[in-house]
């Protein structure tokens, strides 16, 4: 009989793999909703020079609130949403990659440490384009640009999304090339890389302690719901220094990682590096417990019927 402080983890041979990826997408876009604010916040504190626009997260908040309206908040969303293709490449990685490393070694941390920072390798090959583009025109202000392009208008009239998106992507392929759409990418996997292969471990193990400490009857999801933010903040904590250097690198168009590095610390300290951690805690924090508790739910709902009854949630 299984032990119900053991919280099941499902593995990829347990779902219904059209169920996975129609509710997959549907729940992912439901979460880029409602964190982007928080996306685009992080990025504009992270690339301005000291705190030369915002004095920090909720500052930014109330100034492009004010300044720019709600739309501002959504600079750069509908490319973003291109990312979704990249998310379920993310978890079908990370799924199979559990799968091909329990052959080898049935250790828990193991499998999610490996398929973590696989996952983030397949996933990041796919988002670095669109993450570029998005980016600058996240640093489009109203009147000005934070970037190194400022969308143009044609007629004195202001261009519409898709205009804008255009203007945007021609600029980068004049200035820098095919190259320019992966510029960053170095820095992009020396972040996310070992975020995610951090983040899966820690989550398992938050998870374990929490279900070690709580009654027997304590609901799991609950437990993962905890245990996803707490391995967040850890992840985002440790990863931060160059999640701050890789927004540079993208949107100021700087070619080298350690110079970028050294300049930051000779312009702000190490302060510096800690530039939009609290953005990035606060918009991981109600996104990852969505995502978590949505993940959970969709292998849940996922699971093939015959597996269904034998689950304790």
């Amino acid at each position: 009989m299984e032990d119900k402080r053991n919280i099941p983890i499902i593995e990829w041979e347990h779902l219904d793999k059209r169920k996975f990826y129609v509710f997959g997408i549907c729940m992912t876009m439901m979460i880029r909703v409602s964190v982007y604010p928080f996306t685009l916040i992080r990025t504009r504190l992270q690339v301005q020079k000291g705190k030369s626009l915002y004095k920090g997260t909720f500052d930014a908040f109330v100034k492009i609130l004010r300044t720019e309206g709600t739309a501002g908040l959504y600079r750069g969303f509908l490319v973003n949403t291109f990312t979704l293709i990249s998310g379920q490449c993310y978890v079908t990685t990370y799924e199979l990659t559990r799968k091909y490393v329990s052959r080898y070694n049935n250790n828990n941390a193991v499998k999610s440490l490996v398929a973590g920072g696989s996952a983030s390798l397949v996933a990041q090959s796919i988002t670095v384009p669109i993450d570029v583009v998005s980016q600058h025109l996240m640093m489009q202000r109203k009147g000005e640009s934070m970037g190194r392009f400022k969308v143009r208008n044609q007629d004195g009239k202001r261009l519409l999304v898709f205009g804008q998106t255009k203007d945007i992507i021609v600029q980068i392929f004049k200035a820098d090339g095919f190259r320019g759409f992966y510029r960053g990418y170095v820095a992009s996997l020396l972040t996310y890389i070992p975020n995610s292969a951090v983040w899966w471990p820690f989550y398992h193990f938050y998870a374990e302690q929490l279900s070690s400490l709580t009654p027997k009857d304590c609901p799991h999801l609950l437990l993962q719901a905890i245990s996803g933010p707490l391995a967040a903040a850890t992840a985002s904590t440790l990863t931060n220094p160059m999640d701050v250097i890789r927004a540079r690198v993208q949107v100021e168009g700087k070619s080298s990682i350690i110079l970028t590095f050294r300049q930051l610390l000779a312009e702000e300290g190490p302060w510096g590096l800690t530039k939009g951690l609290s953005a990035r805690i606060i918009s991981a924090t109600p996104s990852t417990i969505v995502i978590v508790v949505g993940y959970e739910t969709l292998k849940k709902l996922s699971l093939r019927p015959e597996l269904v009854d034998s689950r304790h949630w």
